[in-house]
């Protein structure tokens, strides 16, 4: 391809295995140092600098230097979007890894992409809002509804601080698990901190895994379902 941007140079960047491991890290949202990114990645912390430098050259990967420390981060929700997008082409395909942990199950249940929720609860969230007709698909993309706008302020979500903000209001995510949308943008991330501060759900410490409480599932489900939550 002789015009338009160059996209075999960012495939190329994305493809390393080491880089999509630590790419894949940072889809949790936090900034992780070249150490911790070595460990993800499977290689020597001289071999994860130089992927590194590799990334911030392409603009994949954001440095930021706090003390003595330097973390990073990905560019934008835009790379998230790419990754999950591939991820889910790789399961779809057959491409899969050859051994699974764990946490398999609990990442395909719940987990963070990015910022917002994701997984089979992240889907489920998403079609409960658009049967509700609290978001709705246009043109343009996901919108809130004048319905939306209604439960959003009902639920505790600071509307008019989510519009300040240069991120899309609502952004629908393809789900590499589930093979369907989940949430993403500002009111995505909103709902998840919302979660978190209701006590319905945390994050674990050392994955992407976001795990709900008995009742914080149950108080989920409820919401879905157009109840009032602690009803």
């Amino acid at each position: 391809m002789k015009e338009g941007p160059d996209i075999a140079r960012v495939a190329a960047l994305l493809g390393d295995p080491a880089r999509a491991n630590m790419l894949t890290a940072l889809m949790s949202g936090r900034a992780l140092t070249a150490a911790e990114l070595a460990q993800e990645a499977g290689v020597t912390p001289q071999t994860a600098s130089s992927h590194l430098s590799k990334l911030e050259a392409g603009q994949i990967v954001t440095p930021r230097k706090q003390g003595r420390h330097r973390y990073f981060t990905l560019s934008g929700p835009d790379i998230v979007e790419v990754l999950e997008v591939l991820m889910g082409i790789a399961s779809r395909v057959g491409h899969n890894r050859v051994r699974t942990g764990p946490k398999d199950p609990e990442l395909r249940k719940a987990r963070v992409c990015y910022d917002h929720l994701a997984g089979e609860m992240g889907v489920a969230l998403f079609a409960a809002l658009e049967n509700r007709a609290l978001i709705a698909s246009d043109h343009n993309g996901v919108i809130l509804t004048d319905a939306g706008v209604d439960f959003a302020t009902g639920f505790g979500i600071d509307l008019m601080a989510l519009r300040n903000t240069r991120r899309p209001l609502c952004r629908e995510c393809l789900d590499w698990s589930a093979r369907q949308s989940h949430l993403a943008g500002a009111f995505g991330a909103a709902l998840l901190n919302r979660f978190y501060e209701l006590g319905w759900a945390q994050r674990s410490r050392d994955s992407r895994v976001v795990r709900f409480s008995p009742e914080g599932e149950k108080q989920f489900h409820t919401l879905c379902d157009g109840r009032v939550p602690g009803a």
